[in-house]
């Protein structure tokens, strides 16, 4: 398991360095063979991520800046990540941190936690946010959110299916690392197809993306269909004990 923890006093904003620095972060995860789920979090207990540095904006650093592999964040462009993301939100969660968070794959946040995109009022567009919020919750709230700036509890991430679970501020790491090992438990290769799977038919019809499943045209999918997971799988349920997964 790896944890990822922004700390960048005083609010852990991210400027261009820092999504390079990330970036390489989450590449190595991607590519190490003994990671298999990654806990994003923020430090302290009042900001998970506003988002992007305003103050380096300021200064001139652009919205096009190289922000290195995985685009902003680190994460949110890389390409393959087929391993499960857990976000730990702890507290504020808005604009690019908001959107760092929806590049995880479940969302855990602190009873105080909030969420918002207020790029609205800094002249600038939530542009990730706008590509992936409106087909992750209701369309109208999505856009009340982009066109507004509006903030949202916890409670009401939870009710428009952003947030997963809610837990007090002190049960929030311990929660995010009991699911993490949960993950950890499972089928990496499973968790890996179904990640990409997803991904790729979000472009896709139905039937399109049914076609190149059974057809083994996903790599993930070819590996899993050929692989000893596969078949331990079937033997563990035919012997009536847990399975041993060994990822290939």
């Amino acid at each position: 398991m790896l944890e990822v923890t922004l700390d960048r006093p005083r609010a852990n904003a991210i400027d261009a360095a820092t999504s390079r620095k990330m970036g390489e972060v989450f590449r190595n995860f991607r590519d190490d063979p003994e990671l298999c789920v990654a806990i994003i979090t923020g430090a302290g207990d009042k900001f998970f991520c506003p988002g992007w540095d305003l103050k380096a904006a300021a200064d001139g650093e652009g919205a096009d800046s190289d922000y290195g592999a995985g685009g902003f964040g680190g994460l949110q462009e890389l390409r393959a990540m087929n391993k499960p993301v857990i976000a730990a939100v702890n507290g504020i969660c808005c604009g690019g941190g908001f959107e760092w968070a929806l590049s995880a794959d479940i969302i855990l946040a602190a009873e105080h936690a909030t969420f918002a995109l207020p790029e609205i009022r800094s002249g600038t567009v939530a542009d990730a946010a706008s590509v992936k919020l409106p087909k992750r919750i209701p369309y109208h709230i999505a856009m009340e959110m982009l066109l507004t700036g509006r903030w949202l509890d916890a409670e009401e991430g939870a009710r428009w299916g952003f947030v997963n679970q809610i837990h007090p501020a002190d049960r929030l790491m311990d929660e995010a690392r009991a699911l993490a090992d949960h993950l950890a438990d499972g089928p990496p290769l499973v968790y890996a197809a179904i990640k990409e799977i997803v991904r790729e038919a979000e472009a896709m019809t139905f039937q399109d993306a049914m076609n190149r499943i059974t057809r083994r045209q996903f790599p993930t999918v070819d590996i899993l269909y050929d692989s000893e997971d596969q078949l331990e799988g079937a033997r563990a349920f035919a012997e009536k004990r847990d399975p041993v997964w060994k990822g290939r």
